[in-house]
């Protein structure tokens, strides 16, 4: 047995989880325009987070998680504000490695008012990856269309079960519980940094976020 415990030594690995309500503000660092509060929200204790319209996006940074390769799991919504100028699509994501002021983190993000689009094109663009500070949305867009978003079925203010996997320079999202992938990331920008994770809420968006889990 003991010849055997050491063999197998190498390939013994300790799964850390953690798990996170997300019912208040607690044990969060709020950075950029967003706020965040306790709500009521569709049968659950949620944080609601908030971005005023024509503001730079918020983050709010979850302590004590030091990320690097493992599973992201959350159910979130996102829709827009009232007031919200017309680009608003409800963005809400979850990014992670993240320095504590958010200034360098890679990021998955959802459009939810894009899923049902009559616009093909629109439509496409639905779920996002974005890495800051070099690569926002609109260079990956200009110089690799299509290669950093894709399709996801989404509906605002609605409950979205999200999952990421993360390995290395490679990153996976999951939407709404599937077997496959919505969006494939092969070289995440950041190379093999470790950070925070944090949740994030964009331009003229009211958010929710409930039930994080963090395996690594």
């Amino acid at each position: 047995l003991a010849y055997l415990l050491i063999a197998a030594g190498p390939l013994l690995r300790v799964v850390e989880a953690q798990s996170f309500s997300l019912a208040s503000a607690d044990g969060l660092t709020m950075v950029g325009k967003a706020k965040a509060s306790s709500a009521d929200y569709k049968g659950r204790k949620a944080l609601l987070m908030t971005s005023e319209k024509d503001e730079e996006a918020g983050y709010a940074i979850v302590n004590g998680t030091s990320f690097q390769d493992g599973t992201i799991e959350i159910d979130l919504t996102g829709e827009p504000g009232p007031g919200a100028n017309g680009a608003a699509r409800g963005f809400v994501g979850v990014a992670f490695r993240s320095t504590p002021d958010a200034k360098k983190l890679e990021l998955f993000y959802l459009r939810p008012t894009t899923g049902r689009a009559e616009d093909q094109e629109r439509r496409n663009h639905s779920a996002q990856y974005d890495s800051a500070p070099d690569y926002p949305w609109f260079r990956l867009r200009k110089e690799t269309p299509g290669k950093y978003e894709s399709y996801a079925d989404l509906v605002p203010g609605e409950w979205t079960k999200v999952k990421i996997t993360v390995s290395g320079d490679k990153a996976r999202l999951y939407v709404h519980g599937a077997d496959q992938p919505t969006l494939v990331v092969n070289d995440l920008k950041l190379g093999l940094s470790k950070g925070a994770i944090a949740l994030f809420a964009g331009p003229g968006t009211v958010a929710h976020f409930s039930n994080l889990k963090v395996t690594r």
